[in-house]
């Protein structure tokens, strides 16, 4: 039986497959916004690493360099409505991004992609 076992060994291949170039070219999983964050991302459908902010520290009016003027997507996972601005001190277009669990995908749709400068941590409704 050790002799059928060597040999059932000794036929298979010695090098391991290489991965083909549509393996190693699949794009990274986004990055989860944590629960009672808000997170602001800088590529659309979530990509790159996101900006985050715990809600209950609140609005920022004018976004670090990180994210300003780069966000493309934002996910909302806290218990407050959030609303980002095109310019500082939460003036200029905005889009609300609804409570526990709200998201754009897509800032494009609402002229807002590139253009977040500011962050409003609401306890009221969208609308």
């Amino acid at each position: 039986m050790r002799a059928a076992a060597a040999t059932a060994l000794a036929c298979l291949p010695l090098t391991l497959p290489v991965p083909t170039s549509a393996a190693t070219s699949a794009p990274r999983p986004a990055v989860d916004c944590p629960d009672a964050y808000v997170c602001i991302y800088p590529e659309v459908n979530f990509g790159g690493q996101p900006w985050v902010r715990r809600a209950v520290d609140g609005s920022v009016k004018d976004l670090p360099s990180a994210i300003r003027d780069r966000g493309s997507s934002i996910r909302n996972n806290s218990a407050r409505t959030a609303r980002v601005y095109e310019k500082r001190n939460y003036s200029g277009r905005w889009v609300c991004v609804t409570r526990s669990g709200g998201s754009i995908h897509d800032l494009r749709s609402y002229n807002l992609n590139d253009q977040t400068r500011s962050l409003k941590i609401n306890r009221n409704d969208c609308g």
